[in-house]
Order: structure tokens, then sequence, then C-alpha cells
């Protein structure tokens, strides 16, 4: 087993988890975990003491030890991680040791969603999706985050093949009175819906945000209106009730039963 690489001047840090629940169902999907200081300061505090070269090193370490951290507190769902793109080409056995630390603490490997910023991988999407796919090819999860704010277009679905798109919060703010939202909205989750990719409304912070998304097929939701991120703890979600006849599409799989992700164009396409 590999052991977690330690920066040459490490920096305190610990998690918070925030949920992500599927509000159809009434329950949480899993828990993003969210870089903080030891008494909890914001990320910037923690991340603004790390040179730039070695931020690869860090976030290797960093995902060590929010699956460590994770793993003791209990978690059940899936665990969501935020991932650097430069990373993995710094250092291709980064995910393999991810993998070790998975391993070391009893946490399923296909329980992990790696995140990646749009933004982040705009600039070669295709090259970034070959060695995706051979991460997803080891069973773990990946989500596009803050989908529709980078730029990149629809192009990046079909370069990435994600689990998962997490949407831009710039497009959730106001969109229940925003019509150009409202239908950038609709055919992205349209899109996700014909390509087996699920959407995530990450951001929602008032009802009329959630009965909007929700009422468009969404089912997927992150924010301040079902639980604030805890330090070093899993807190309990609420469920608004859903809109009045509200129908949507079957929940796609969370926790995926295929020891390896296959090609989506291989995949059978929902009815």
């Amino acid at each position: 087993m590999s052991a977690a690489p330690q920066l040459p001047a490490d920096p305190a840090f610990s998690f918070a988890f925030q949920p992500i629940v599927d509000a159809v169902a009434g329950e949480v999907s899993g828990f993003e975990a969210l870089i903080r200081g030891t008494w909890d300061e914001p990320a910037w505090q923690v991340l603004q003491q790390i040179p730039p070269q070695h931020l690869s090193q860090f976030d290797q370490t960093a995902r060590g030890e929010a699956i460590a951290l994770a793993a003791r507190l209990g978690i059940s769902g899936n665990l969501h991680l935020n991932f650097l793109p430069n990373a993995l080409k710094d250092s291709p056995r980064t995910i393999l040791t991810t993998i070790d630390r998975a391993h070391q603490v009893g946490l399923p490997i296909h329980r992990i969603v790696l995140e990646v910023p749009e933004r982040d991988v705009s600039e070669n999407p295709s090259e970034f999706g070959d060695l995706m796919r051979e991460v997803r090819g080891l069973g773990i999860q990946l989500a596009i985050d803050d989908y529709g704010g980078g730029g990149t277009g629809l192009n990046l679905l079909a370069d990435l093949d994600p689990d998962q798109v997490k949407l831009d919060m710039g497009l959730i703010r106001g969109i229940e009175r925003h019509g150009p939202r409202q239908s950038i909205v609709r055919a992205i989750v349209s899109l996700c819906a014909e390509l087996d990719i699920a959407v995530v409304a990450e951001g929602v912070e008032a009802l009329p945000q959630f009965n909007w998304l929700a009422a468009n097929q969404v089912r997927l939701f992150q924010g301040y209106l079902f639980a604030r991120p805890a330090f070093e703890a899993f807190p309990q979600a609420a469920f608004p009730p859903l809109p009045a006849d509200v129908a949507l599409p079957p929940a796609l799989p969370v926790e995926p039963a295929r020891p390896a992700a296959a090609p989506r164009s291989s995949r059978k396409r929902r009815a």
C-alpha cells in the first residue's frame, strides 16, 4: 500500500461535509468533502499556504485524508472529492494512491466521486478525457463541477463521459424568474438524461429555486436549503416537500454495480 506523501511544510487542515440529496427518494446520496482549517477556517486560508509547485501533491494528500476521515465517521453513500486535473498529469500514480487509501480504510472504490471543475479541463478536454477514462476503468466515478459556467460547450460531455454533472451556481441563482437560464438548464437536463448522466443542482438556497428545478426533472440537490457543511461531521439533511404533480424519471444509479466503468456508448440508454 502506498502511504500518502507529505508536503515539505504541511499546512494544518481538515474537512467539512455537505450532503447531496435525492429529493424524490428522500435520502442522502452522498457527501462532498470540503477543505477547512483545523478550526473550521475557510478553504482559502488553507490553500493560500500551498506554493503553486506543491498544489498537485497537496491535492493527493488531501484526498487521502478526506477518505480516512469519512470512513472514520461512518459515511454511507458516495464520497465526493475535489480533484485537480494537473495532479493526474504531474503524477500518474496519484489515483492509485487514492485507491490504496480507500482500500486501507474499507471504502468501496465505486463510492468515490472525483469532482473536476469545468474550467480546469477546458484547455484540453480530449487529453484529460483519455486520462479519466482510464480512471473510470478502475471503478471511480467522475463528476464535472460548475458545469455551464466555463464556456466549454456540450463537447465536454462527450470528451469526459462523466457519471454526473453539477450545475454551475450561476445558473441556479434566481432561475425561477430568469427565462434564459431556464432554457439552458432544461437543455442540459434533457441531454444528460439521453446520455445517462445524473444532474446535481448545487448552491440551492431558496425554496423557489428548488421548486422550479424539481418541476424540471432535477432530483439531486446540494445547498444550504438542505444542509450547511458540518465540520468533521455529516449533517442531517432537510427535505422540502416536492411541488404538486412533479413527475421525475427514475433515479440513475449513484453506486454503480459494475466493477469498472464501460464507455457510455456501449451502455443501454434509458427508455
